[in-house]
Formats: C-alpha cells, structure tokens, sequence
C-alpha cells in the first residue's frame, strides 16, 4: 500500500480530488495543518532569505541594547 499527500492548491481543486477519489471507492483521510498557508509561505520565504545572506546576525549580547 502506498500513501498519497496531494497539495491542493484551492478549495475547488479540493473538492475535485476528493469528488473524485470517492467516485473510485477509495478510502482516504485528510488532516487540517495547524498554520494559517499564508503564515507557512512567510516562514518560508523568510528561511530561503536567510538562506541566501538576506538576514542581519545578531550577537545574544546585543540583543537588548
């Protein structure tokens, strides 16, 4: 048995999908992400930033100046 994680990208693409996967008879399950998407996009492009020098460092004693 395989598992299948499907990104959908809006809720009618959803609804296709899922539409669809009961035509077939196949069980499924879905699961609620906690995050808000537009939250979990920021934290990425934030990562990535980081990722390309985009971010300042800070030393922790200088933290509260």
């Amino acid at each position: 048995m395989e598992t299948l994680i499907i990104h959908a990208k809006n809720k009618e693409q959803l609804a296709a999908v899922k539409a669809f996967v009961k035509a077939l008879k196949i069980d499924f399950t879905t699961k609620k992400s906690p995050y808000n998407p537009d939250f979990v996009k920021e934290i990425l492009k934030a990562k990535e930033d980081v990722k390309n020098g985009k971010g300042v460092k800070l030393a922790i004693e200088d933290l509260w100046k």
